[in-house]
């Protein structure tokens, strides 16, 4: 492994990071509100990247595996230290109430600490959705878009990054790829900005939400969030964004190439909207007759929320949290499956199921037909063993992890339920739990020990485990081994 060359890659994803500030810094001129909370990360990030640079080196070949992982994770990890100084330095919040905010944002888990945004400046406000957008999308991905000079084998840092198992590239270049999925984001944050601005909210409401609604975020400028405007207008156009940023966006880098047709034909993004619509029946099933709502409304909300928490974007516009159990057992079920591979959404991914579901198939076959020849396909695209291996321990380890951090933060004081439920949430980049951390609460009464689980469970949920795992292993880091 080449450490110079982690320097240099490290040293222009900060620099690139320190620029975006003065989006917001912007604004707060304008607004004539704190500029020091976006001046000192912008001016600390130029420090850091001039001295990574000069102990870096040129990129004069492709990067290793190794070298894409540890790219990819320090990457993470350093922009969530340095976009957590904004919330620190303009008095907000503590240094790990910063942290978490910051981690949350930038991994789209929308779990917020403020417990007032009335009393958050606007440009502090736009931040937060900001964070959902360049996080949402990936970090690395913006960076190989927007940089041409981001270096050869750039591909490797994009894999660590991307969610889910893809059968394919849309186009053979991977700067094609990455300034194409680009475009369809900003594309789709735009006609969404739109869409929210024709339904009544101001300027910078609809900014901040279409950039938490594509990135699948969460973060609202409402205490309520959605719930605060009464709008079943406003919550159909948002449940649409939500579901169509739940889909692998390669697919409409695709479409664009070949036609609307293969979104269509995409396997998982049709089990994806079946999955939200048998949800949103069976919800309001139980909300009629258990809970006594009227059809029309308990069909509003059960379809909204279906959306909400299946793209794990996690916007509330209702109190889920006083549903039937059968509503909140449903919604414990979107949290683990989360949208589909490729996309802005969290969770195990639609693709995962689909493959695990499919291997239990086979094997059922093969045990009745022992000589025969199995082969997993899931649409045109057919699987390897080795993916089907890869899905199989991503799932062991995800329900591991999650009851890991679950156990830990019940030995910090939290209920069984309460734990396990912020447990899956931040895995899955949901955001709203249940009971107390539920559709209405924040995330500001964890403990201590509690919020820093919360961030690893956040960063590893986002990245999917391995790539985070990988960095704290020593012989990762050695020249020889691996």
């Amino acid at each position: 492994m080449n450490i110079q060359i982690i320097y240099s890659m490290l040293s222009r994803v900060l620099a690139a990071s320190g620029a975006a500030l003065l989006l917001p810094l912007l604004l707060s001129l304008y607004e004539r509100g704190p500029i020091l909370p976006f001046l000192a990360p912008m001016l600390l990030s130029a420090a850091l990247s001039l001295f990574l640079k000069r102990k870096g080196a040129a990129i004069e070949s492709s990067l290793t595996p190794r070298e894409g992982t540890a790219i990819t994770a320090l990457s993470w990890i350093a922009v969530s230290l340095l976009y957590a100084l904004p919330y620190w330095v303009s008095g907000s919040l503590s240094p790990l109430d910063s942290l978490v905010e910051s981690i949350s944002g930038l991994t789209g888990t929308g779990a917020t600490v403020f417990t007032d945004l009335t009393c958050v400046p606007a440009s502090l406000l736009f931040f937060r959705s900001l964070t959902h957008w360049l996080g949402g999308l990936g970090i690395i991905v913006f960076f190989v878009a927007l940089f041409p000079q981001a270096g050869r084998g750039t591909v490797r840092m994009m894999q660590t990054e991307s969610t889910g198992p893809t059968s394919s590239k849309a186009l053979p270049r991977i700067r094609e790829t990455a300034r194409a999925l680009f475009a369809v984001y900003a594309v789709f944050t735009s006609v969404c900005f739109l869409s929210y601005l024709l339904c009544g909210l101001s300027p910078l409401d609809a900014l901040n939400h279409a950039f938490s609604t594509i990135a699948t975020g969460g973060f609202s400028t409402r205490n309520e969030s959605i719930a605060y405007y009464h709008d079943a207008r406003l919550e159909m156009v948002i449940a649409f964004f939500m579901i169509i940023s739940s889909a692998n966006f390669g697919i409409y880098v695709e479409a664009w190439k070949r036609g609307v047709s293969v979104i269509w034909k995409d396997t998982e993004f049709h089990t994806y909207l079946s999955i939200v619509a048998i949800a949103t029946v069976l919800m309001t099933l139980s909300l009629v007759l258990q809970g006594g709502a009227s059809l029309l409304p308990a069909l509003r909300e059960t379809f909204f929320h279906a959306a909400s928490i299946s793209s794990t974007t996690g916007f509330v516009a209702a109190d889920f949290d006083r549903w039937p159990d059968f509503c909140r057992f449903l919604l414990l079920l979107l949290i683990l499956v989360g949208g589909c591979g490729g996309s802005t959404a969290g969770g195990m991914k639609v693709i995962r199921f689909i493959l695990l579901g499919k291997s239990i198939f086979s094997l059922l076959k093969l045990h009745l037909h022992p000589r025969a020849v199995q082969a997993v396909s899931a649409g045109e695209n057919r699987y390897s063993a080795d993916v089907l291996y890869r899905v199989l321990c991503f799932f062991f380890l995800y329900i591991m992890l999650a009851f890991l951090w679950a156990a830990i933060m019940m030995f910090d004081g939290l209920a069984f339920l309460d734990a396990l439920g912020v447990s899956f949430s931040t895995m899955g980049s949901v955001g709203p739990a249940f009971g107390q951390f539920g559709a209405t609460q924040t995330y500001a009464a964890l403990p201590t020990l509690s919020k820093m689980v919360v961030c690893l469970s956040m960063l590893f949920g986002r990245l999917e485990s391995i790539t985070l795992m990988c960095i704290f292993i020593p012989s990762f880091w050695k020249r020889s081994g691996w």
